[in-house]
């Protein structure tokens, strides 16, 4: 389970008024739990753990074996922001580094973003190739993954031809409506379902990130199993709760000029989870004026690039460890005759030990030079403790939310950017923006 460390703050919050927004973080607890607050028509994700049926996994593990059946070998999944960002980062973790494990698909991604070298590319690697594809996207319409998908759907229909083509695309969409979901019916395409109340940066739990995770070998029912157990975790109303002291924390620490928050990860496998973090923190947060804005490192090769601005820059910020408890592998330092590294007083040492002291050695420099510094441990990098993550930081979320009076749920934001690139694109219906905009640049 989850477990958090709030002690690194210490020196730069006063006791008292921690306890004031730990009871400010409870009420929002409250709001939450009872589903009363802001946006609480997208809710589902809360129960996501313990409701999702069997059959939804059993329908998953039929697509894996299909595919498996047919040889498929990469797996080009499509989609964007929330739509991706959660199966990247699990597969991203329990992934050999290095070696594609055997008897799965590589998964890769497309559609979250618009370079023409990375289309060109992915379709480079489909090439070479057994090839099948997942579309992610409730509407069909959102431009980065619409056009990945109009292309990757024009090479399976040219390459393997259409009715083996429509067994080679499977769907994550709507129920009912929008351009995947009519596509899907007119071509008879696998169709799994993004909940109409479960928000995209909320939904690694649903078909959006539980179908790539498992194409890739991955076991959800664990992942599921772990974000249930820490589901029950996270039910008590206490100040010992670990998300209403994460909540309580954060919005305080913000609340005496440090607005900007840093994850921390020791270990490369965990770089996607900060970009998971991060769109969920900023969508969830980042609007009314207000927000922490989050950013990431990965130590310690960070620290000899962003470790001098943390150490001595701009005191805006404040960090959050998330730590590791345990490695998967034991690699050791050995002896050297000549010693020419001067290394061999670590010899006998494990590698994780280095890495857990540079850790140590970073918080009390970070705190010295006025950072403070949160710790969020996980036992080990597995599908169950990555549930128990995903579940831990959306349901923290939704707690700092309220606690900073903002609705977790919406995103009106993300809209402005898209009405400027659909005149400047001249999208039909778009014109008068067209020429109000080529005005201004």
């Amino acid at each position: 389970m989850v477990k958090i460390n709030v002690g690194g703050c210490g020196s730069f919050v006063k006791d008292s008024d921690y306890k004031s927004y730990v009871a400010k973080a409870l009420d929002a607890f409250d709001t939450l739990k009872a589903g009363n607050g802001a946006g609480n028509d997208f809710l589902g994700w809360k129960t996501l753990p313990v409701d999702t049926p069997e059959k939804l996994l059993d329908d998953i593990d039929s697509v894996k074996a299909d595919w498996k059946s047919k040889g498929v070998d990469l797996v080009v999944v499509i989609g964007i922001g929330g739509s991706y960002l959660g199966a990247r980062c699990a597969i991203e973790a329990l992934s050999h580094s290095f070696i594609r494990p055997e008897g799965s698909p590589q998964v890769i991604f497309a559609g979250n973003n618009l370079s023409e070298d990375y289309i060109a590319e992915a379709l480079d690697l489909a090439k070479t190739r057994n090839t099948a594809v997942v579309v992610i996207s409730k509407s069909g319409t959102t431009t980065e993954p619409a056009i990945a998908f109009r292309i990757f759907k024009e090479y399976i229909g040219k390459t393997y031809g259409a009715t083996e083509a429509s067994q080679r695309i499977v769907a994550v969409t709507d129920a009912s409506k929008g351009a995947v979901t009519t596509l899907s019916d007119n071509m008879g395409y696998r169709t799994f379902v993004v909940p109409d109340n479960v928000g995209g940066r909320y939904s690694v739990l649903t078909p959006v990130g539980l179908l790539p995770i498992a194409l890739a070998g991955f076991d959800i029912r664990a992942m599921l199993r772990g974000a249930a157990d820490e589901m029950k975790e996270l039910q008590a109303r206490s100040a010992e709760n670990p998300a209403v002291q994460y909540a309580a924390m954060r919005n305080l620490l913000y609340d005496n000029g440090k607005a900007v928050e840093i994850l921390v990860s020791y270990n490369p496998k965990l770089v996607y989870f900060a970009e998971w973090w991060k769109q969920l923190y900023g969508e969830s947060e980042g609007k009314e004026g207000k927000g922490i804005f989050p950013a990431s490192v990965a130590n310690t090769a960070d620290l000899h690039s962003m470790g001098q601005f943390i150490q001595e820059g701009s005191r805006v910020m404040f960090e959050t460890v998330l730590n590791v408890e345990k490695a998967a592998r034991e690699v050791c330092v050995g002896p050297d005759p000549d010693n020419l590294d001067c290394l061999n007083y670590l010899a006998g040492s494990r590698v994780e030990h280095c890495n857990a002291m540079a850790r140590l050695g970073v918080k009390v420099a970070h705190i010295d030079g006025g950072v403070p510094q949160m710790e969020v441990d996980i036992e080990k990098i597995d599908e169950y403790n990555l549930g128990a993550a995903f579940y831990f930081f959306e349901f923290a979320c939704g707690v700092s939310a309220y606690t900073l009076g903002i609705n977790p749920f919406n995103q009106p934001g993300v809209e402005a950017y898209k009405k400027n690139m659909f005149a400047l694109l001249r999208k039909p219906g778009y014109e008068a923006q067209t020429e109000e905009i080529l005005k201004r640049i």
